[in-house]
């Protein structure tokens, strides 16, 4: 059998199924059961075979259903005849999964190939369906697994991932498909060797250190699990507990907000391996983990009741739903899975929606009914389509879901949504959205390791991401093998070349050292993000911002000093497939191959956006094709891509930085979506007037119809300007034209502390238009109007201290 090895974590998320308890309502103040008899866990066994299987209540007539059946059938047929029925002492099962040395993910990924043939084996309609010769192979190899290859004597080697949480988890789904067909010394063995390898949830292998975040929600099933097997009602508190972190006293709980390290933190953010924005991965993790154990334990004595786990029921609409777009989890919190074929945004969306359902089953109102919604907007919206791809156990609350004309889809959000604790921003126009990855010495610029996103380099030095809505395989259609990675949209990134990450085992988080990272966030409509860039190899500095407005983005660069080799600002690097001719053009030129532009005013490509330019610069425009292979950004041990090579087309918008550039700048606007013909227009006449742009601020001021804004970026103290603070910070304040559309009287200002190094900050703004009151203010902030010859001057004192990077607003009156 040749079948490429899925993800470390797809092992785990495979075959997730219709729960047996459908129906159960879980409450967080529920009153326990006192027992725990042979019955209960008679019936969270077959709870959790209905989760693996499907469940007998499938309709096997629709074709969609049969589909999988028939395909799970295949796939346990081409399992069985590669395998080994009778192994020999130490001998493997499979020949493309040699075990020896041990090899911890071979390991691992024959236990899932067992998994496969037993889920077949459990599955109504299957070949394999409760054949009694293919089910003296699974006890067979079963046996064969735990006296040699996962026992309390076999030597832990490699990633201990493996031994702690992904060979536990799969061990835990076969022996509950295979209970009848195993002896009490058969249980006894696998509990043994779990129990060896990661005796207590609370904690990473048989040491002290607490886990938090994904693994702890991975630990937590994998000890119900283990629980459910040897009937022990202790292993099941032990585990129920271990969510809420009772003997750690709640600090590492996966149902309190954290406010530092691993977690979900207040304002929506969620932090894994201490520095990475990781909701996209690391924290479906956590929810799916969260939400199969809530499901496991619902109704049964060890029901979970602690009142905080609101914490997780609230994380899908707080933390996830803003990063997912039409079904698809952006790049920009999906870490270093980005490197993983067989995990591309569509595949970590569909583990949200998965998770989102699959509570739904459980969970009280108003909850249960967020959760369709959500999943049905996403469904419907996604041009990937989930009824063709997910297995039984997901297409079982798929399907009712999107036939249910009672659930209505929710739709796209609009607006800006910032995160100050990782700083990340979401923000969405018609038609599109855009995010941006920037770093600090707070969060880590990308993660690699364990041979997995090997030419991750840039990605945390301001990569951004235009997702359109016509366009939303842009990232996961074979983007990141082609890509050149010295040049991603948004980056100004030195040219020198650099090695491979591919290092073996560990993962790690190359830090920045830069203060100011994150933005700000104005009435929930308008924001910012930007960062003091210095590269990892101190050959390049910028300060770097992204103004953000209803239909356009607004990119300014200053400071920028190059010094060894060339470095560039990537305006756009867009991907096309292979052969085609995007229509790029440049100041009016066609773009067929490369080529340079003095000070252009403009560029567009069709069907993509416009793009105007502001200052002097040299823009190199190139449409070429670009070749690489998966394997190339990961080659790990179960996450491997495969070699072939894979080709695309890139239109490319750069500006050039030469060695030795001291103090440039540069400036640009997307225009989202605008025709050729709205981008010339908006060359000739764009409401943007850059009132400072230098090595300590920022400053915008942009009419647009009905309202102008200003934008401001202090990346130091400054007492000089039409935005002076005594210290950085983020701000912006808008308001409307008079005479011009839908006019109010009211003007919105917020302000954050990007550095999140100071307890307060000190703004004055001088505005040309006459404020007479302050009508609301949030409570950490003063403000005061002062009438000038001009108009006013507004003043802010915050107090930012232990803020987190959050923006702080008000309210006033013209």
């Amino acid at each position: 059998m040749t079948s490429p090895l899925v993800s470390r974590r797809h092992l785990l998320g495979a075959g997730a199924a219709l729960t047996g308890a459908a129906g159960v309502s879980l409450s967080p103040i529920a009153t326990l059961p006192a027992r725990a008899a042979e019955a209960d866990f008679d019936e969270l066994r077959a709870r959790w075979s209905d989760y693996l299987t499907g469940g007998s209540e499938l309709d096997t007539a629709d074709p969609r259903i049969a589909a999988r059946i028939s395909e799970l059938s295949e796939g346990a047929a081409e399992a069985v005849a590669d395998a080994e029925t009778a192994p020999g002492q130490q001998g493997d099962l499979w020949p493309d999964l040699p075990m020896d040395g041990p090899t911890e993910a071979n390991i691992a990924a024959t236990y899932t190939r067992i998994l496969l043939i037993a889920r077949a084996w459990a599955t109504p309609g299957t070949d394999q369906y409760a054949d009694q010769g293919l089910a003296d192979h699974l006890a067979t190899w079963y046996r064969h697994m735990g006296a040699y290859w996962y026992n309390e004597t076999i030597t832990k080697s490699g990633n201990w991932w493996f031994w702690e949480i992904g060979i536990p988890r799969i061990l835990g789904d076969l022996s509950a498909l295979v209970d009848d067909l195993l002896t009490d010394e058969d249980r006894l063995a696998a509990v043994t060797a779990i129990r060896r390898f990661t005796p207590n949830p609370n904690l990473r292998g048989t040491g002290t250190s607490p886990e938090a975040g994904g693994n702890r929600a991975d630990k937590v099933l994998a000890c119900l699990l283990r629980g459910m097997i040897a009937r022990d009602a202790d292993d099941m508190a032990l585990a129920r507990d271990a969510l809420s972190d009772v003997v750690g006293e709640g600090r590492n709980s996966l149902f309190a907000h954290v406010t530092s390290g691993n977690g979900f933190y207040a304002d929506g953010s969620y932090i894994d391996h201490q520095k990475l924005p990781y909701v996209g991965t690391y924290g479906n993790v956590a929810l799916s983990g969260v939400a199969r154990s809530l499901m496991l334990v619902a109704g049964s004595p060890w029901q979970v009741t602690d009142p905080d786990v609101a914490v997780i029921l609230d994380a899908p609409e707080d933390a996830f739903a803003p990063f997912i777009w039409h079904g698809r989890m952006m790049e920009t919190v999906r870490g270093r899975a980005v490197s993983r074929e067989s995990e591309r945004d569509h595949h970590d969306g569909a583990t949200t929606i998965n998770a989102l359902l699959l509570m739904a089953t459980q969970i009280e109102e108003p909850y249960a009914t967020t959760y369709r919604e959500l999943a049905k907007g996403w469904l419907e919206r996604c041009t990937e389509d989930r009824t063709r791809t997910a297995g039984l156990s997901d297409l079982s609350r798929i399907l009712p879901v999107l036939a249910d004309e009672s659930v209505a889809a929710r739709p796209e959000p609009s607006g800006h949504r910032r995160f100050g604790q990782q700083e990340r921003m979401v923000h969405r126009g018609s038609g599109w959205a855009y995010t941006v990855a920037t770093s600090s010495n707070r969060i880590g610029r990308y993660e690699w390791g364990n041979d997995e996103n090997n030419l991750g380099w840039h990605q945390g030095d301001g990569a951004a991401y235009l997702h359109l809505a016509d366009d939303q395989g842009q990232f996961a259609d074979d983007y990141w093998p082609c890509v050149d990675p010295y040049r991603l949209p948004g980056t100004t990134a030195s040219l020198t070349p650099r090695p491979s990450g591919a290092s073996g085992a560990g993962t790690g988080i190359p830090a920045a050292a830069n203060r100011w990272g994150g933005g700000v966030e104005l009435a929930g409509r308008w924001g910012t993000a930007g960062m003091d860039l210095t590269n990892s190899l101190e050959n390049l500095s910028a300060h770097k911002s992204w103004f953000l407005l209803d239909e356009a983005v607004i990119c300014l660069g200053s400071g920028i000093e190059v010094i060894e080799d060339p470095a560039e600002t990537i305006v756009e690097n867009r991907s096309f497939e292979a052969g085609a001719s995007p229509s790029l053009v440049l100041d009016g030129q066609a773009v067929e191959t490369v080529t340079s532009g003095a000070s252009p005013r403009w560029a567009h490509l069709d069907q993509v956006a416009g793009y105007l330019f502001w200052g002097e610069s040299t823009v190199r425009a190139e449409v070429a094709e670009r070749t690489g292979t998966w394997y190339d950004l990961n080659s790990g041990a179960d996450t491997s891509g495969p070699k072939d090579e894979r080709t695309r087309t890139f239109a490319t918008l750069g500006i050039e930085h030469p060695v030795g550039a001291s103090n440039a700048t540069y400036g640009y606007v997307i225009l989202p979506g605008a025709t050729r013909a709205r981008t010339e227009t908006a060359a000739e006449s764009y409401g943007l007037e850059i009132l400072r742009q230098d090595r300590t601020a920022h400053v915008v001021r942009v009419v647009q119809d009905d309202h102008w804004v200003i934008f401001a970026h202090l990346f130091d103290a400054t007492d000089e300007g039409p935005v002076r603070a005594d210290g950085p910070c983020a701000t912006a304040i808008a308001g409307h034209v008079r005479g011009a559309g839908r006019w109010s009287p009211r003007v919105e200002v917020a302000l954050s502390s990007p550095t999140r190094s100071l307890d307060r900050v000190e703004v004055e703004l001088d505005l040309d238009v006459t404020v007479r009151r302050v009508l609301d203010h949030h409570d950490r902030l003063t403000v005061t109007t002062t009438p000038t010859s001009t108009g006013s001057t507004i003043g802010l004192v915050a107090d930012v201290s232990a803020g987190g990077g959050a923006s702080f607003a008000a309210e006033l009156t013209v």
